[in-house]
């Protein structure tokens, strides 16, 4: 059956949203939303738009592999998701903002491309298991 995942790098100010294909192989920016009340709306609106069946959230840890200050922050709008009743997955955000970076240069997009990093991380490792 078809797969489509959305890959959520969620930050105190803005949002990066990635979505992979059809095929669940590869992970493409989407776009960058504010961290405002509206925020689980849209994500809602973009889950039913692009057909989702899986969110990926990028976990935030240092590298002792604790939780960050924003990790609450994180695992609260990982339960406001839970209404939408699709699978939630975690997947380390490790440097992926510092490598949109690299790639790209600073760009407002960097957050949807640091999404698309941490989604195809998940991708990877969903690949192997198949």
């Amino acid at each position: 059956q078809r797969m489509k995942a959305l890959g959520i790098d969620y930050g105190t100010k803005r949002v990066g949203i990635a979505v992979s294909d059809d095929t669940f192989s590869l992970a493409f920016p989407k776009i960058v939303l504010e961290n405002s009340a509206s925020l689980i709306r849209q994500v809602g609106e973009l889950i039913k738009t692009e057909g989702i069946t899986h969110i990926v959230i990028g976990e935030s840890r240092n590298l002792k592999g604790d939780d960050n200050p924003v990790m609450e922050r994180i695992e609260n709008f990982s339960n406001d998701l839970k209404q939408y009743n699709i699978p939630i997955h975690f997947e380390q955000e490790f440097f992926t903002s510092v490598e949109a970076r690299k790639i790209q240069g600073d760009t407002e997009f960097n957050d949807a491309s640091a999404a698309a990093l941490i989604l195809q991380r998940f991708l990877d490792k969903e690949k192997g298991k198949r």
